[in-house]
């Protein structure tokens, strides 16, 4: 194995990320570092020693993964706010249409208790409120990378994210429970509108599971 490609193997084992963006990050640095070593090779160094020094030129490998995982921390972070502010107002439009067009209005079902009707507005306040979450996120992310390092940023990111995807799981499942005790039909009122719960509590899921993501970008930061 050459030296750059040792260089490149034990840098990617100290990557955690999205497999496209790591997968880029490495072909950048296999990029540099071979221009810097064939200008070596040019200037009449062996082909060991010049790759030696363009590894060298190029840094510690455990500072440009750091470096490099803060990246990758910020570019699953973007992500994943774009899927939830996109994904849970369409979830929720979508569920709702659905009910509109294969059952109808709420009046056909049996009256509720009134402590379900504060979980239901909860939950529906959520889908406006999550959005709202994400994109500040967003922002804030966009205005602390000019003022803050990788890794202060990358952190900062995990928390706005894991507030909006929290909310967001919570509302969603405390509304499923709720509706389980009342009456479990409910969750199905029709075969398009119980498939659009399921990919919702699915969306949720994935969402919460991408947020740890991103704070196990951070852990591997500061580790």
């Amino acid at each position: 194995m050459t030296v750059i490609e040792a260089y490149l193997g034990e840098l990617r084992t100290r990557l955690d990320g999205p497999a496209s963006a790591k997968r880029d990050l490495l072909r950048e640095a296999r990029d540099g570092l071979n221009d810097a070593a064939d200008a070596y090779r040019d200037g009449g160094w062996s082909e060991h020693e010049a790759q030696r020094r363009a590894v060298e030129d190029f840094g510690p490998v455990q500072l440009i993964a750091r470096d490099y995982q803060a990246e990758l921390g910020m570019h699953s972070g973007t992500r994943t706010l774009w899927k939830l502010i996109l994904g849970v107002p369409m979830m929720q439009l979508a569920w709702e249409f659905a009910r509109k067009w294969t059952f109808g209005e709420w009046s056909q079902l049996a009256p509720t208790p009134g402590w379900y009707k504060y979980i239901a507005q909860f939950t529906h306040g959520s889908v406006f409120i999550v959005p709202v979450l994400g994109v500040i996120a967003l922002v804030s992310m966009r205005w602390l990378s000019r003022r803050l390092d990788g890794a202060r940023l990358v952190k900062t990111a995990g928390v706005l994210i894991g507030e909006a995807v929290g909310l967001n799981l919570l509302s969603v499942a405390l509304l499923v429970i709720a509706t389980g005790v009342i009456d479990a039909s409910r969750l199905f009122l029709s075969v398009p509108c119980g498939i659009l719960m399921v990919l919702w509590v699915v969306l949720s899921v994935r969402l919460a599971l991408l947020a740890r993501r991103s704070w196990r970008s951070c852990a591997t930061i500061v580790a």
